[in-house]
Formats: C-alpha cells, structure tokens, sequence
C-alpha cells in the first residue's frame, strides 16, 4: 500500500463523511430527502421536522397519530394590506399563528430566536372578519405574516416553514445590538422570494 493511496482514501472519506452530513434525512425514518420535501409540525414540542414522501402521506389525515404530528401545508397566499393594528403588537415582522384550542400567538424574530405574544382571540376573530382567507389559516402550520418595516406592506398566509425560514434568516444576519447593515435587505430578500402557490 502506498502513502498516496492511503493518503487518497483518508481525503475521500473525510469529504464523503462531510456530505454524508450535511445530506438531509426524514426525522421519521432516516431515510434522505430531496432538496424539497415535506415538513411534519410536532405539536408536542413546537418544532418543524422534515419528512420523506411516503412518510408525508402517513400524516396527510390532520387526525393521524393522534395529532402529535401535522402535515405542514406548500400553500403561499399573497393578501392585501391587512391592519394588524386590532392584534396589538407593536412589531413590523411578525407572523400570527392559530392554535388548535382557539388560541392565538404573535411571533418575531431576534438574535436569539422567535419571541412570543399572546394575541386577544376576539382581535383576531375581529381581523379576520375584515379579510375573509384569515378564516381558512389551518391551525398550528399555517401563518399570517407580516412585513411592515421600512415601509414594506408585506402580508401573506404561508405555511409554517416560511416563518422559520424567516426567523433563520434574521439569526444568521444579525451582528452587534441593532442587527447591522445586513439583516434588512436579506429580510427583504426572503419576502421577494416569496411565490404564491396552491
């Protein structure tokens, strides 16, 4: 065996332990996944995991294993300026989440995650009897967010996924106490990445 040889093989399986992970895998299962596939909400512990596809048709029933986890829907629908004014969050990013007991919760990012409000259930209720597709927001996986900052009027119900996307995209850019030069038009560059689909 020569030097080069083993030195060859040392190089190769190091980058292949590399790819190896950082190559996705279904939560459920391990199995890998495509670029894009489906996403799973776990009601249990609030976090979004990603699911094959024959894993993602387990849990197209919202009623299959016992709810703990939600197919998280693709659905993106662009609104009209929507006064969030009535929810009371003095925030211009933000997505509102429905809950499956009635509940309401505000959501926005920061350097160190998503911060959380409760929102009155009656605003909302109010809200969505000004636009009528809030009523369609399926509880826990889908959102209504909100891009108000710097004179954006961004409003969009999108599936949950979006919004962690979103709030990644602030702790990735952040820097110092104001967030820096860099996080706002990365912010801007999420919303116009956004496209609608069904």
């Amino acid at each position: 065996m020569t030097t080069d040889g083993a030195l060859a093989r040392l190089i190769r399986s190091s980058a292949d332990r590399t790819a190896a992970a950082r190559t996705e895998v279904c939560d459920l299962c391990a199995a890998p996944v495509a670029d894009e596939h489906a996403h799973l909400y776990d009601t249990g512990q609030e976090e979004v995991r990603c699911a094959c596809g024959p894993c993602s048709v387990l849990f197209a029933d919202a009623a299959a294993g016992d709810g703990q986890y939600r197919l998280v829907p693709r659905r993106r629908l662009r609104l009209p300026k929507v006064d969030t004014a009535v929810l009371g969050v003095p925030v211009g990013l933000v997505f509102f989440v429905p809950r499956a007991d009635g509940t309401v919760t505000a959501e926005g990012p920061s350097p160190a995650g998503a911060m959380r409000w409760e929102v009155e259930t009656a605003a909302w209720q109010e809200l969505a009897g000004t636009c009528p597709q809030l009523a369609t927001v399926e509880p826990e996986v889908e959102a209504l967010l909100v891009n108000t900052v710097h004179g954006l009027d961004e409003h969009w119900i999108v599936p949950i996924d979006d919004c962690y996307r979103m709030i990644a995209v602030v702790r990735r850019e952040w820097r110092g106490l104001s967030g820096g030069g860099r996080i706002w038009p990365a912010v801007e560059q999420f919303f116009e990445d956004l496209t609608e689909r069904s």
